[in-house]
């Protein structure tokens, strides 16, 4: 990498547009950049990381572009720096403008904040001239960090090397260490490693005991399901030899219940012999007894049947008679059907007799039929007649319709011209609310379009308001953090100068007699210096420094937020315009409620468009309907014509039809009834008759039957009959009484009965009470076998299972035990690691190690071969080994920690062990060619002949045209170095110069 034309303006102390050619000042190798103290030196090199990062190193670094701005630029005047350089075989063009406040336009009062911007550009060597690349921030650093292969951290280490980070690395903990060397080696990965191990430690572990937890829940329900068989002794998960105990108390409680299954089974045995023999027993007591009740019983029913002969007798007589009487029975029926036939004849020809006239009382049967063929002669005269009549009503209601019909079509007629006369009016009143409405429709579309906007512009107006405040407050938090920076830095330096002053007494602490002195090598100390009650030591300074830094990171995260907040005020701003929020609420409500009022007046659009098309419909409707009805009307008065003449002369010739009768209807009515009941008289005389004559046969034939059946009279015979219901119920006592009989007689000519009962009376309690207890103890032996058998199972399952968790364990412990081993070896805390050393600082330590050996080639011909810097593993008291650092003195030939040099050793040492950690950096980023670097401060603190020898180490850099700028103060570096760049500071801000040449 290397840099060729710088461009600033408004930037740090610089007020106005300054430029630095690069190419010019690296063409002597080694340029100075000076100045007084606070003119900007290191603005300049703020400026390079500003441009290439978007931010700018170290402390410095507040994450706010508006705290860039300087305070001595026109406030119309834009920060902005531009950087050119070559990386990677390319010439870019980097832009930055970082977020600033600048004066509202057009002569309006306060001030809005301008977004950041950054532009990225590169030469075309085949074109001759600048092509963009991008203008986003994000994607300008991610393009840079690639083609530099370094982060921002990096490059201000390796290519800024500020001033004291060094001195401090040299100085402090192999903790302080290990952290600068992970953010520029980045060694997360290895950390990393460390974590996911002893995240997979962990996680095996827990598995490990969630399957011991396992294995011992199921020997306790082993021990739970051996019923007391079972002693465990404590166990716990984790412990060794758990799954052994486990499956060998297992063995033992499966082969007690082993044993004691047989037991019972033995025992179910007997009980079941025991039973059965119970069981036999019963049986043959339960017959006995069933025997001498049978046989008590037959004796008790032979006596009730003895009892009731008599009942038998009479019954058996009733039955005898009721037989005989059953041949008079159809001569009975017979008589009973004639003499009934004939009283219903005779009733039915009273009832005939009685609907006629006078006249016909005493006609017989013949004369009715007669009258009755006359009748319906006249009757079938009248049948034309009954039909004129139905035409003539038929006519009659022909006209009536026709009058109806007229009526009504004169009514739609009325009502359909005076519905058309205002079809114009209601066509015209229509179509304008159509129109209406679709304007109504076009000016909501419009208004939607600028509700949002106005709705986005007052939710930013909010915001603004919002964000002022929170702004101001950050502000005022910003600037108490900053005071509260700079106390604990004055602090700190105040301390850290009496420390300085003092110094000469905590090396006296040191001296031993005959021992040589850190400083002069003499073996005498006549006079050690001591310690004041104002003495500083090295807890208090590193305590004050701690303090000043904490502040130093408070500040860094108050301007952060503050710059934040900024930002987000000048986009809130920039969408509000600067308008007020009270006018943007009342703007955007005004159009929120003419949008909706448009919106409510479009909604009748559709029903003014359907009302229109039913109009339009009812009007075509209406006008068919009209000249149907003048066809109608035309067509009526021919028809009414027809119909008068046919009327006449239907009504002449009815009247002859009637006679005195009010209608041809009434009169066949009259003559249709007439015939009827002459017909139903003449049929009901003739049955009469008929039937007087059936009855007299019937009477003479029951005479004759009842005297052939031996009983006196019909009468007799009728008595002795019987009703079915009644015959069946006397034959079933019969039968029953027969069937009893039998029965009894079977029951006590039985031997074994008769046997049965000789014998004393059956004990059948007893016999029960014994096959009861039999049974008992059979069931309480089953239930015994059938929990040995369930603990069995039960026994067996479990130790299956148990013995299953125990091959899934085995694979699981293995595991355990390498990640374990692993995880405490790259933790540190392992026995095999002897410096306990974590795998990062493992890492760190090799990296460290190459980083002394860049360092120790340019330390030598710094220190003209004296000094020696070399990588150490050794503990650092109770803490971690690997990353020591040790200096190695070749005037004594003693190996020291470098925190005792001297403050000019320290500084060619901390150089020497910049540029080799630059070497380092360079390689594991990729071998990207740095032409390029700067050295912040620390040569006041040398001699003329050390300086001389570090001049010629960084003269050494140039060689392949490398470049490097030495930023200092030191007058004797301005004699040395021709070419300079001097920052002078004044008024109106800060100006670079160029002086000197090649």
């Amino acid at each position: 990498m290397r840099l060729h034309r710088l461009d600033l303006t408004a930037f740090g102390p610089f007020g106005g547009p300054q430029s630095v050619d690069f190419d010019d000042l690296s063409a002597a190798g080694i340029f100075l950049l000076h100045g007084p103290t606070g003119a900007g030196k290191t603005s300049v090199l703020d400026a390079v990381c500003y441009a290439l990062y978007g931010s700018v190193p170290g402390a410095r670094q507040n994450g706010q572009g508006l705290t860039l701005r300087s305070d001595h630029a026109d406030p119309v005047t834009r920060t902005e720096v531009t950087l050119e350089l070559t990386v990677a075989g390319r010439r870019l063009e980097i832009t930055r403008q970082p977020p600033w406040e600048r004066p509202k336009k057009r002569g309006r009062p306060g001030t809005t904040v301008e977004k950041a911007q950054s532009t990225l550009r590169e030469y075309d060597p085949a074109a001759g001239a600048w092509k963009s690349l991008s203008r986003s921030h994000q994607e300008i650093g991610e393009e840079i960090t690639q083609l530099l292969g370094m982060s921002r951290e990096q490059f201000c280490q390796v290519v800024l090397l500020p001033q004291g980070d060094f001195a401090r690395f040299l100085r402090a903990d192999a903790e302080a260490r290990g952290r600068l060397l992970g953010r520029l080696f980045d060694t997360r990965r290895f950390a990393e490693v460390e974590k996911r191990l002893a995240d997979r430690r962990r996680t095996a572990e827990a598995r490990v005991r969630e399957g011991d937890a396992a294995l011992l829940a199921d020997a306790h329900r082993m021990q739970q399901a051996a019923d007391g068989t079972l002693d465990l002794p404590e166990l716990t998960p984790g412990e060794p030899g758990l799954a052994d105990t486990v499956l060998a108390a297992a063995a033992q409680a499966r082969s007690t219940a082993r044993e004691r299954l047989t037991i019972a089974e033995c025992g179910v045995l007997a009980a079941d012999s025991a039973r059965a023999a119970a069981d036999r027993a019963l049986t043959d007591v339960r017959e006995l007894a069933r025997s001498q009740r049978r046989f008590a019983d037959a004796r008790e029913r032979a006596r009730q049947l003895a009892e009731r002969a008599g009942e038998y007798e009479e019954t058996r007589a009733r039955m005898e008679r009721s037989r005989k009487a059953e041949a008079v029975a159809p001569a009975l029926e017979l008589r009973d059907a004639a003499d009934a036939e004939h009283r219903r004849a005779t009733d039915a020809d009273a009832r005939a007799r009685a609907r006629l006239p006078r006249e016909y009382a005493d006609a017989g049967a013949a004369g009715l039929a007669a009258a009755a063929r006359r009748a319906a002669q006249d009757l079938g005269g009248l049948d034309a007649a009954r039909r004129g009549e139905q035409r003539l009503a038929g006519l009659l209601a022909e006209r009536d319709r026709l009058d109806r019909q007229e009526r009504a079509d004169e009514d739609a007629l009325t009502d359909t011209e005076g519905w058309l006369a205002a079809w114009e009016t209601t066509r015209t009143a229509l179509r304008q609310r159509i129109e209406s409405a679709q304007e109504a429709a076009t000016r909501a579309e419009q208004l939607a379009e600028r509700r949002e906007p106005a709705r986005r512009r007052l939710a930013a107006a909010r915001d603004r308001d919002r964000l002022g405040q929170e702004a101001e407050e950050a502000r005022q938090r910003a600037l108490a953090s900053a005071e509260r920076a700079a106390e604990a830095r004055a602090h700190w330096l105040d301390l850290k100068e009496q420390r300085l002053d003092g110094i000469a007494a905590e090396l006296a602490a040191t001296l031993r007699d005959g021992e040589p002195c850190a400083v002069c090598g003499g073996t005498d100390h006549p006079a050690p210096a001591r310690r004041t009650a104002a003495h500083v030591d090295r807890a208090a300074e590193e305590q004050a420094l701690a303090a000043h830094q904490r502040a130093e990171e408070h500040r860094t995260a108050d301007e952060r937020a503050l710059g934040t907040l900024r930002e987000a005020l000048a986009a809130a701003a920039a969408e509000a315009e600067d308008a007020p929020t009270d006018r943007l609420a009342a703007e955007a409500q005004e159009v929120e409620a003419a949008c909706a009022l448009a919106r409510q007046e479009a909604s009748d659009l559709h029903p003014a468009r359907e009302e229109l098309r039913r109009a339009e419909q009812e009007h075509e409707q209406r006008v068919a309907a009209q000249r149907e009805a003048a066809v109608r009307v035309a067509a009526r008065v021919g028809q009414r014509d027809r119909l008068e003449q046919e009327r006449a002369s239907l009504e002449r010739e009815l009247a002859e039809a009637r006679g005195d009768a009010p209608s041809v209807a009434a009169r066949a009515d009259r003559l249709e009834r007439r015939a009827a009941l002459l017909t139903e008289a003449a049929d009901a005389a003739r049955t009469a008759e008929e039937s007087a004559v059936r009855r007299k046969e019937a009477d003479g034939r029951l005479d004759e039957a009842a005297f052939r059946a031996g009983f006196d009279t019909p009468r007799a015979a009728a008595a002795a009959l019987l009703d079915a219901a009644t015959h069946r119920a006397l034959q079933r006592r019969l039968d029953e009484r027969h069937s009893e009989e039998a029965a009894v007689r079977a029951v006590l000519a039985e031997p074994d009965t008769a046997a049965a009962a000789a014998r004393p009376p059956a004990d059948l309690a007893a016999a029960e009470h014994t096959a009861a207890a039999a049974a008992e103890r059979l069931r309480r032996a089953a239930s015994a076998r059938d929990a040995a058998q369930r603990r069995c199972a039960d026994l067996e399952r479990l130790s299956a299972r148990a013995a299953d968790a125990v091959r899934r364990l085995a694979p699981l412990r293995e595991e355990h035990d390498r990640v374990a081993r692993l995880a405490g070896l790259t933790a540190g805390t392992a026995a095999d690691n002897d410096r306990r050393m974590r795998l990062e600082a493992y890492v760190l330590a090799a990296r460290l190690e190459q980083v002394a050996a860049a360092a120790t080639v340019r330390l030598r011909r710094m220190s003209s071969g004296r000094y020696t810097l070399v990588h150490s593993d050794d503990r650092a008291g109770r803490g971690r080994s690997g990353l020591g650092l040790h200096v190695v003195d070749a005037w004594t030939g003693r190996e020291r920690d470098t925190a005792t040099l001297s403050g000019g050793e320290t500084f060619f040492a901390s150089l020497a062990l910049a540029l080799g950690l630059a070497d380092v950096v360079t390689d594991e980023t990729g071998g990207v060619r740095l032409d390029t670097l700067f050295i912040d401060e620390g040569f006041g603190s040398l001699d003329d002949q050390t300086l001389d020898e570090v001049l010629d180490v960084l003269d050494s850099l140039r060689e392949r045209d490398r470049s490097v700028g030495i930023v200092s103060h030191v007058a004797d570096l301005r004699r040395r170095i021709h070419a300079q760049l001097e920052v002078v500071k004044g008024r109106s801000g800060s100006v670079v110069r160029r002086r000197g040449g090649v």
